[in-house]
């Protein structure tokens, strides 16, 4: 089993789209939810920098879309980041992040993903996936980009050599069968792009989701659902998609390990900051450090090591650092 040592930078939660299955989504005001926060370039810089300090070789980046957002924002980051620290890896914006500034700029996509890419971008998180089912896509993010345009941006990345991962949000007002065809959309994109990383089940996490308070949505998916999305994503995308990532953000630890037997070969990132989930929720933390994902591996027999983001070996870049962990600032909440 395989981990990479990273960082999530997310440097804004203020976003122009109301997704019922978001809790970290807010408005401007400290009323909704909760304080609103922008993070401006000097503070990713300097989060980037603490990453590389404690020995990450990527930096993941995700935020709201603000609505001063625009595609320069994202080129400016990436360039940030790049000019401070040339050799970290910048895993960033999903699809809906990529449509959103290239829309803003008038440039056709594939447009913007190459300046994006010449600005130092390396791969992209395939997140803001959901579930690859409009009708779905109609109850839980009315407002947001469709199944086609996700696959549109998702396919253009790979054409313009950036590698994406592939993700599912499981477990709310959707079913098997809607389970089914995002599998069969991930594997006929990866069957023609060979661009796909690893694919990454997502349980829904329900105390903070708007859908649920509402009593629109299941609590997520069952422990039993959870653990068989990674198996059945092991049958059914195997040999396109090779990599199942479990997320212990959502899993937990014993949840991983169970995961890991049923499919499951990546335990993704350390992470150091984790605010989506925990916005929902969640309660397994801000960080799960190179020590402890060694601890779990052994305890179920699996021998482990430290990946780069596109699983290749960090010793062969010279990129593996002594093992440090962050200075206490660098695991404050992101708000």
């Amino acid at each position: 089993m395989t981990y990479v040592v990273n960082r999530n930078i997310n440097y804004t939660n203020i976003c122009r789209y109301r997704c019922g299955f978001c809790a970290f989504s807010k408005g401007g005001s400290r009323a909704l939810r909760g304080a609103a926060y922008r993070f401006d370039l000097e503070e990713i810089v300097a989060r980037a920098t603490e990453a590389v300090v404690a020995g990450a070789t990527e930096v993941c980046l995700q935020g709201g879309i603000h609505p001063d957002y625009t595609g320069r924002t994202y080129l400016e980051i990436v360039a940030a980041i790049k000019r401070a620290q040339p050799s970290l890896h910048v895993h960033a914006f999903s699809p809906l992040e990529i449509l959103h500034g290239a829309q803003t700029l008038d440039l056709p996509v594939d447009s913007f993903l190459a300046r994006l890419r010449d600005a130092g971008l390396s791969t992209l998180p395939g997140t803001a996936a959901e579930i690859l089912c409009d009708d779905v896509r109609r109850v839980i993010c009315p407002d947001k980009l469709t199944t086609a345009e996700w696959l549109h941006v998702i396919g253009a990345a790979h054409a313009a050599g950036l590698p994406t991962t592939a993700t599912i949000m499981f477990g709310h007002v959707d079913s098997f069968h809607h389970w089914a065809s995002h599998l069969l959309a991930l594997r006929d994109l990866a069957a023609r792009t060979g661009g796909i990383t690893e694919f990454v089940p997502l349980p829904f996490v329900h105390m903070g989701a708007p859908l649920w308070q509402r009593g629109v949505s299941r609590a997520g998916p069952t422990y039993r659902e959870a653990v068989l999305m990674h198996a059945i994503g092991r049958l059914a995308l195997h040999p396109v998609i090779r990599n199942i990532q479990t997320s212990w953000v959502k899993m937990g630890a014993a949840g991983a390990q169970h995961c890991l037997m049923a499919g499951a070969n990546d335990l993704g990132g350390t992470l150091m900051n984790e605010s989506i989930t925990r916005a929902a929720g969640g309660v397994h933390g801000q960080e799960f450090d190179a020590e402890r994902m060694a601890e779990l591996a052994h305890s179920i027999g699996r021998p482990i090591r430290q990946r780069t983001t596109l699983y290749g070996d960090p010793r062969a870049h010279g990129l593996v650092a002594p093992a440090r962990r962050p200075v206490a600032a660098s695991l404050a909440p992101s708000a």
